[in-house]
């Protein structure tokens, strides 16, 4: 599932069929590279985090759904350990 660019996203986010896990996963790209060279860790799991919420609000099946409730809740794990 693919989500178009929102204005004012530096990181977008959709879901993936993996063949090593047997099971959805999320993948991420940075909207403008430019952004990839000025950004630390907690910026760039802050952007993640946006990016999964907007996906979840446009996941049409329980499976994308799934997968994206999943890797929100070990983004929010990994920020909460970063602050």
């Amino acid at each position: 599932m693919n989500i178009e660019n929102e204005a004012g996203n530096i990181v977008i986010a959709k879901t993936y069929n993996s063949s090593t896990n047997n099971g959805r996963k999320v993948s991420y790209a940075f909207v403008d590279q430019a952004h990839a060279l000025c950004l630390d860790k907690k910026d760039i799991i802050i952007a993640e985090i946006e990016a999964c919420e907007r996906l979840l609000k446009y996941a049409e099946n329980e499976s994308d759904q799934e997968t994206v409730k999943n890797e929100l809740s070990e983004l929010k794990m990994a920020l909460d350990l970063l602050t």
